[in-house]
């Protein structure tokens, strides 16, 4: 790299004397410089004149090359600084659509305030989708329902979510006492398609009780789900932030159990492997979490 830099100059000045100078090198060390790029490559690269130098032929060709790489070379310095400035960059994120509702767009506000120059790419997918993006390489961190067991993953415990189980006005007799998981299964039960995260939590703690609980409706997303609960086709569980609303309103009821919804923990992911990007370092250091422990699962 240093001798293309001495041919660089040279062939712009055409003179071994002034390159020598604007590189801070004496005359002889140019010379070597170029004399030893010349057999290297085994041709003729400059023709000596009585008062400077011209390019070969061949020097020219070699010219054109690298005073585009050199000028590639100056550009990527430019785009690693205005990252380093967080002037560019991109934060790829991936989070379920409740914890993207109640969670995450607040901390993407005030993230995007402060980085404005950051471009933010965010996935909705459940838990499993979000660890397996993870470990590809395609997500720089993502938000999770717990557990995670994974040795390829990291896990920052962040935030509690309180759970219930709710149903519109049709059953609002159903809310006059606590209710058994046996009794509760009784009622049609509305719930997140089979193999997400927060079906398995449902079905466990049914299971916990001795009950096995059937899903009459199974659909995609708790905005459905609070939707034909409010229109009175049965019971579903869901963030007792993201029914928050529609309880104020009085379209969701919250229905008393005789043992209550476990809270679920939220978790922030990261692949324990590989570099992070400024960008995921600095929405980390955002969310209060600066560093982490390579020999363990949770912080």
């Amino acid at each position: 790299m240093e001798w293309y830099r001495v041919f660089l100059y040279a062939a712009e000045l055409l003179n071994l004397t002034k390159a020598a100078e604007r590189l801070h090198m004496t005359q002889p060390s140019v010379s070597y410089a170029i004399k030893q790029l010349e057999e290297t490559l085994g041709v003729m690269l400059f023709e000596r004149l009585s008062k400077g130098v011209r390019l070969t032929p061949e020097g020219e060709v070699l010219y054109q090359r690298v005073q585009k790489g050199f000028a590639e070379l100056e550009l990527a310095e430019k785009e690693v600084l205005r990252l380093k400035q967080f002037k560019e960059g991109q934060l790829r994120i991936g989070a379920n659509g409740a914890i993207i509702k109640d969670l995450l767009i607040p901390l993407l506000d005030g993230f995007h305030l402060g980085y404005p120059g950051i471009r933010i790419q965010l996935g909705q997918e459940n838990t499993g989708a979000v660890v397996k993006r993870l470990k590809e390489g395609t997500l720089d961190l993502g938000f999770v329902h717990l557990p995670v067991n994974d040795e390829e993953i990291v896990i920052w415990k962040y935030k509690t979510l309180p759970y219930c189980a709710v149903v519109g006005n049709h059953f609002h007799q159903w809310t006059d006492q606590p209710l058994s998981a046996e009794k509760l299964a009784e009622l049609p039960l509305l719930m997140l398609s089979s193999g997400s995260s927060t079906r398995s939590f449902i079905e466990k703690w049914f299971l916990s009780q001795g009950v096995e609980a059937q899903a009459d409706m199974e659909l995609n997303s708790l905005d459905m789900l609070a939707e034909f609960a409010e229109r009175g086709y049965g019971a579903t569980f869901m963030p007792r932030s993201f029914a928050e609303r529609r309880i104020e309103q009085g379209t969701l009821l919250i229905l008393n159990t005789e043992v209550p919804l476990p809270d679920r923990q939220i978790g922030i992911a990261v692949r324990k492997s590989g570099a992070r990007s400024l960008a995921a370092k600095a929405f980390l250091k955002h969310l209060g979490i600066e560093g982490f422990d390579k020999d363990r699962e949770t912080i």
